[in-house]
């Protein structure tokens, strides 16, 4: 029995052996002389895969797939995106899409709205959260991702869209018109105290203007101090967190930008006096263009950050598209605080360590109020 299980042994080993030296195609004296991995070894090992991968590729899947390859010796910031994904990335990125406006997400396989987007025509047809989406124009989305739903759900303004839902085991279909969406990612409010209380949830070409309306009314009440809530805030746009921290920040650095070799640039607010006393509110989410924000708060001591330590993301991408309507996001730059410290990896320490959500809040009120 034992002499019989090492004689399997041998073969299988045999075997692998057999097809090792079958796959191995000679190295030519060319590839030999090359001293660094070049793209003559690039084009040789492609051979290998295409003259012997069991399964079937394309060119263009092999060339999507070595364009994602070089994406991986650089940053976790950078990255190829395919034109789907491409047209994706823009779209989130300019704050507009044409569809219903909802928020969905999945949840155990099926797909659940999340929230309807504020004056949407999906607010206006009664969708809520919770809802479960269960059909598309009379189709069944039973089995398919969030992006194919998403993608069944956009189409042309103006065109009329059927939703099924169901809501607590009670199917309901909706004829939607679709229109252009624009998220707004500012929401404010008056707290006690006259304080006025601002949520940015991300740096998109809509928040400065959202900022300024806001400003204007805290204005009209004589408004000047602020919380503004930067949490779970992933950043956004350098040039649209700059122009809002020029409603705040008096004249003087806001960030420095620091590019390859040894070019900097620093971006100045013009503003002759800041009116306004801040606490920011940050936490582990906080990232990118929200630590800018922060930072600059911090270090020009206009106000007093509040929460738990930033993420961490201080450097600066540049969104490039390509002749096939793909395209890269790419690192470009690191940034750092008005004071020059750096934030990449190391984030932004709160003046004042809160973890708790409430407790945060409350403690930007109490500090405004004295």
């Amino acid at each position: 029995m034992n002499i019989r299980k090492h004689r399997g042994r041998k073969l299988v080993s045999l075997i692998l052996v057999v097809l090792i030296l079958h796959l191995s195609f000679p190295v030519t004296a060319e590839v030999l002389n090359q001293s660094n991995l070049d793209l003559n070894y690039f084009l040789y090992i492609k051979s290998l895969i295409e003259n012997n991968y069991f399964y079937d590729l394309t060119e263009s899947e092999l060339m999507e797939g070595a364009i994602k390859g070089l994406f991986q010796a650089l940053d976790e910031n950078s990255q190829y995106y395919t034109k789907e994904e491409y047209e994706k990335l823009v779209e989130d990125l300019s704050g507009d899409f044409v569809g219903i406006g909802v928020y969905i997400k999945e949840d155990k396989g099926s797909i659940i709205i999340t929230e309807p987007i504020k004056g949407s025509p999906a607010e206006k047809a009664g969708l809520k959260p919770q809802d479960e989406i269960i059909s598309v124009d009379g189709k069944s989305v039973k089995g398919k991702s969030l992006e194919e739903v998403s993608r069944l759900i956009k189409g042309a303004p103006g065109t009329t869209v059927k939703i099924g839902i169901n809501r607590n085991n009670r199917k309901i279909y909706k004829n939607i018109k679709r229109a252009e969406i624009t998220i707004n990612p500012v929401e404010y409010q008056i707290l006690k105290d006259n304080i006025g209380y601002l949520k940015i949830s991300q740096f998109n070409p809509h928040t400065y203007e959202s900022v300024l309306s806001a400003l204007k009314e805290f204005d009209k009440k004589k408004i000047s101090n602020i919380i503004i809530d930067l949490r779970n805030n992933p950043g956004g746009m350098l040039g649209e967190v700059v122009n809002v921290l020029n409603l705040f920040i008096p004249e003087g650095p806001i960030v420095h930008v620091k590019y390859k070799n040894n070019v900097e640039q620093t971006y100045y607010s013009k503003l002759k006096k800041a009116k306004y006393k801040l606490a920011v509110l940050v936490n582990e989410n906080s990232a990118s263009a929200s630590e800018i924000f922060a930072g600059a708060v911090k270090d020009r001591e206009v106000g007093k950050i509040i929460g738990t330590k930033t993420y961490g993301k201080g450097t600066v991408q540049q969104i490039i598209t390509l002749p096939y309507g793909d395209g890269i996001k790419l690192t470009i730059a690191e940034y750092q605080t008005p004071n020059r410290k750096t934030i990449n990896q190391k984030g932004i320490q709160p003046d004042i360590v809160a973890r708790n959500p409430n407790q945060q809040l409350q403690k930007a009120i109490e500090i405004l109020s004295q």
